[in-house]
């Protein structure tokens, strides 16, 4: 689990989030990082014996700069106030699905797939669909995925108003097909971060998702 020192700390920087008062707290941020370390290594052990693709990945691989990059955004706060896990076969600077934990007081989650792919990964994507879209429909109609994440996130932010260029509108994968963003999300509850087993717990969550990551992956990866 996440410790409740590292907790307190990212709440803390939410409500001092300057550069001022993170050099003065910069011990508390060396004893997060470490925490951090800690978690991710964690996720990767456990994750690593559901997925084995995932067994080279290292720290490096998965973790992210609590400096944000505030040059496009309208909110200048410079860091991040939450701890961020992604676990993938190609790393997170590739195009290849994977597996994310976010941990936030009050906001985490976990989710996987591929989150808003450029216009020729989409491409292959809506391919892999057309032609296989019985596979995928087995996936998310699965009882554990729909326990767990219902179906694939879908909202007027990631679906198209009609069909997509080249496929038919009574294309039987139509609102597969729709998608901008391929993902899969569950929210986790305070109590679920700050448990003893949530490593354990939470990557057998995430293990319901691995045939929806190789569903995507094979599309990626084929020419």
């Amino acid at each position: 689990m996440i410790s409740k020192t590292s907790l307190q700390f990212l709440e803390d920087l939410k409500e001092n989030n300057y550069r001022d008062w993170f050099q003065a707290n910069q011990k508390r941020y060396d004893e997060y990082k470490k925490d951090y370390r800690q978690m991710v290594d964690a996720f990767i052990a456990e994750m690593s014996k559901e997925d084995e693709t995932l067994s080279q990945l290292e720290f490096k691989d998965c973790s992210f700069r609590i400096n944000k990059d505030i040059r496009f955004s309208k909110d200048k706060s410079p860091y991040k106030t939450n701890m961020g896990i992604w676990m993938s076969a190609g790393t997170k600077n590739t195009n290849l699905a994977g597996y994310y934990v976010h941990i936030e007081k009050g906001a985490s989650f976990i989710a996987a797939g591929v989150h808003w792919p450029d216009a020729a990964d989409l491409k292959k994507i809506r391919s892999e669909i057309a032609g296989f879209y019985e596979d995928l429909e087995d996936i998310v109609d699965a009882p554990e995925f729909k326990k767990l994440f219902g179906s694939l996130d879908s909202d007027e932010n990631n679906t198209l108003k009609t069909s997509p260029k080249d496929y038919a509108k009574d294309h039987p994968a139509i609102a597969f097909l729709k998608l901008k963003s391929f993902t899969a999300t569950a929210k986790l509850s305070d109590k679920e971060i700050e448990n003893k087993d949530f490593v354990a717990n939470t990557s057998k969550k995430l293990s319901v998702l691995k045939p929806f990551v190789e569903f995507l992956n094979r599309g990626l990866t084929t020419e």
